[in-house]
């Protein structure tokens, strides 16, 4: 139940932080909750947070293109702003191999459906 509150709490902050990956961490709190307790597990898949975020990707593994280029965008902004608040050159390779990265998955590995 711990592990599952936490991932639950850095997939919130990971909504505002984009270095912080939501989905994968609402996924894991899911997870936790299901072993942990089943009253959590209702409770939830019961939230908005889920339900945007999750219930369809975990039922059919895609999401629609509106979601994609949504989740996409708002997380091109935030790490374009980490990116030119920055003057380290790794701390920019590191925002650029995330958003690389991001890219790859959302293409190859989540099927999209409309």
């Amino acid at each position: 139940m711990l592990a599952g509150f936490l991932s639950l709490g850095l997939g919130i902050i990971g909504i505002v932080l984009p270095l912080i990956p939501t989905t994968p961490l609402f996924l894991l709190a899911a997870f936790c909750f299901v072993k942990g307790s089943k009253k959590f597990d209702r409770w939830f898949k019961g939230t908005d947070m889920y339900k945007k975020y999750l219930e369809d990707f975990v039922r059919d593994k895609s999401m629609t293109r509106k979601q994609k280029w949504s989740i996409s965008l708002f997380a091109d902004v935030m790490i374009a702003i980490a990116f030119f608040l920055t003057d380290k050159i790794f701390v920019r390779i590191i925002l650029l191999l995330v958003v690389a990265y991001k890219y790859y998955y959302f293409i190859y590995k989540i099927k999209t459906v409309n």
